[in-house]
């Protein structure tokens, strides 16, 4: 490698962040080799033996290939579920303390606790190689990470605010509804710190973001406004173009929550994988064939393991330090001095060498670490200001020329059209109509919806629509509500620059 100090020529950063698979669902029999990101020897990837089980019911459940494209439940991973999957089902978190001992063995029993007792080894199979020609077509060519944790023991929701601000703020659930009502009627969840968003808006640098569906997740932030979210369909046609000054570009997959993600293209478990395949695909491709690819940088991951076996025990983890265990969002008074599970992590760019295997630990505070070090800003927490920080992949003094222009079609999974989910809320035909709206990523939808129609609607009507939403009770509740905020914001976005 020709230099460690990192981030030669880096102009553009741009991260893909997708759902709920761990690395050895996805990765752990990829079987591959390349060369150690500090030492530059050769080093495989710290997967699977193919002997890794859990025990459940007296039967032994060892990892297998190949998984199943579309997973038959949704496996828990909300804050217990991940306690009893790393920790034994008898595990208890004692508020305020130190996480129990990790021997990853309740991955089987949780899956069973959560509708799969039908058939509980489902939570062990891994996928092979050549099911995610996409991804194992990336990680061979430029950098995988195969220590890179989950930054909480828990669900989507905290686990993606600390990508946007090394802290969830104290959340340490799947808020609900009328959590998410609460925090609105006081201007909104927020960071003490702020949020990476908010630093670069402090510095006038550029960001963009990107959303496959009208409710991305990052739209629930503080700080972000309708014009600055577009729609990923206009992101390869923005690459094609004379002058694109982002430094950093946040994009969020389609999600389809409505209808169990089954045309979602998150890669979340109850949606056809291949979908979130042929997502890589479009963006490395877009990136990879416009004129900013040789200043650009591309990374690829997941937000939280979502219940799937991973053997790699998660370490401890530098506190945030922003909110005491007691805050009004910290429903089990965590610490969080405790990682999750490992997740994917591909981090692509002509400016690393070819097959690295990078086994640093990194969590998802290292993205604004990275951004930090990068552009010169200062830390947001405890947790990013210790997070390792990417720079010196960025090795080479100047861009390869021998990256691929196309990667390979996504596996014959007998999705129709992957790639191509639907992005219109269902009006009619829905997904279990009638189940508890705070089910899932569900609230955090709408609470993306609600802090777009607070924003457009007239200010007389804030507390009537504050009312509706607190007063949501089903699944068909909320696409009712979603559906008629489609139709305010898509005009408006449709005319954003």
């Amino acid at each position: 490698m020709s230099n460690s100090g990192g981030f030669n020529g880096l102009e553009h950063l741009f991260v893909l962040m997708l759902e709920n698979r761990s690395f050895d669902h996805m990765l752990g029999f990829s079987g591959i080799t390349g060369r150690e990101a500090v030492s530059d020897q050769p080093t495989r990837v710290l997967g699977l033996t193919g002997t890794e089980s859990n025990r459940f019911n007296g039967q032994v459940f060892t990892v297998s290939q190949p998984a199943d494209f579309v997973m038959p439940i949704d496996p828990g991973h909300e804050f217990s579920d991940v306690l009893h999957q790393l920790c034994g089902s008898s595990a208890v978190y004692s508020p305020g303390g130190p996480y129990p001992a990790i021997d990853g063995s309740g991955f089987v029993a949780a899956y069973a606790s959560s509708g799969g007792q039908a058939n509980s080894g489902e939570i062990m199979k891994c996928y092979a190689a050549n099911q995610l020609t996409v991804l194992n077509a990336l990680a061979r060519e430029f950098a995988i990470c195969d220590q890179w944790y989950a930054s909480t023991p828990g669900p989507t929701w905290p686990n993606r605010m600390f990508a946007h601000a090394a802290s969830s703020g104290g959340l340490d659930h799947s808020p609900t509804v009328q959590e998410i009502v609460q925090w609105e009627t006081i201007s909104g969840f927020s960071f003490p710190h702020g949020s990476i968003f908010d630093a670069l808006k402090g510095r006038n640098i550029a960001r963009r973001l990107y959303a496959g569906d009208d409710f991305p997740m990052v739209a629930a932030l503080q700080g972000i406004g309708l014009g600055d979210i577009r729609h990923y369909s206009q992101f390869a046609g923005d690459l094609q173009l004379g002058d694109f000054p982002f430094r950093y570009v946040f994009i969020e997959p389609s999600y389809d929550v409505l209808n169990d993600y089954q045309n979602g293209a998150s890669e979340h478990p109850r949606g056809d994988v291949t979908r979130g395949e042929a997502l890589i695909k479009s963006t490395y491709e877009a990136i990879r064939n416009s004129r900013f690819w040789d200043t650009s940088a591309l990374i690829v991951l997941w937000d939280e393991h979502g219940g799937f076996y991973d053997h790699a025990i998660p370490p401890a983890a530098a506190a945030p330090g922003d909110t005491a265990p007691d805050a009004a969002h910290n429903q089990h008074h965590f610490t969080f001095q405790q990682y999750g599970p490992r997740v994917p992590a591909i981090v692509v760019s002509p400016l690393i060498p070819k097959n690295v295997i990078d086994h640093r630990l990194y969590d998802h505070a290292s993205i604004p670490s990275t951004l930090e070090h990068w552009l010169g800003l200062g830390p947001l927490t405890g947790r990013d200001a210790a997070a390792n920080q990417l720079g010196s992949l960025f090795s080479l003094s100047a861009p390869r020329t021998d990256a691929p222009a196309t990667l390979p079609q996504p596996a014959a999974s007998g999705a129709a059209g992957p790639g191509s989910p639907k992005t219109d809320v269902p009006a009619v035909i829905l997904s279990q109509p009638n189940e508890d709206v705070n089910q899932g990523n569900l609230p955090a939808v709408v609470h993306s919806a609600l802090r777009q129609d607070l924003q457009i609607s007239p200010p007389e009507q804030r507390l009537a629509i504050l009312n509706r939403v607190a007063g949501f009770k089903t699944r068909a509740q909320a696409a009712e509500y979603l559906k008629e905020v489609q139709e305010k914001v898509r005009p408006l976005r449709a005319t954003a620059h």
